[in-house]
């Protein structure tokens, strides 16, 4: 079986900080939007994969359902962007706090690392060309 979308589920503490930091800083639209007594979720795309932001609520509900009890957890997301010089200055503006600036990595790509909202780490990459 093929697999047809990656989908990367982050639980964020501040969900209202962090909806408008990645969709309406750094830009990623929004697919869906679900609210109901256990929760509140946004589908963002990332151009080849989504980023879903929950609330603690919400994520407590899918890891039960989904697992029986608690366990999720955070991991480090990269972002292609087309000047990530300028986008790490958008985003700490927007209170990212930069970890690393923009720098020109061995395979050519200019990478910076930040630290956003729901302590989600990023990597922002500017491919060559």
């Amino acid at each position: 079986m093929p697999v047809h979308e990656l989908r990367v589920a982050v639980t964020a503490t501040d969900y209202d900080e962090a909806l408008v930091f990645y969709r309406d800083v750094l830009g990623l639209p929004e697919r869906e939007a679900f609210t109901s007594e256990d929760g509140r979720v946004t589908i963002l795309e990332a151009g080849r994969a989504t980023l879903e932001l929950l609330d603690p609520t919400h994520a407590a509900f899918v890891d039960e359902v989904e697992v029986g009890r608690r366990v999720g957890g955070h991991v480090r997301i990269a972002f292609e962007v087309d000047d990530s010089t300028a986008t790490t200055r958008a985003l700490e503006a927007a209170g990212a706090t930069v970890v690393a600036e923009p720098t020109r990595t061995p395979w050519d790509s200019m990478n910076a690392r930040l630290e956003g909202p729901a302590g989600l780490q990023l990597t922002l990459f500017t491919e060559p060309g």
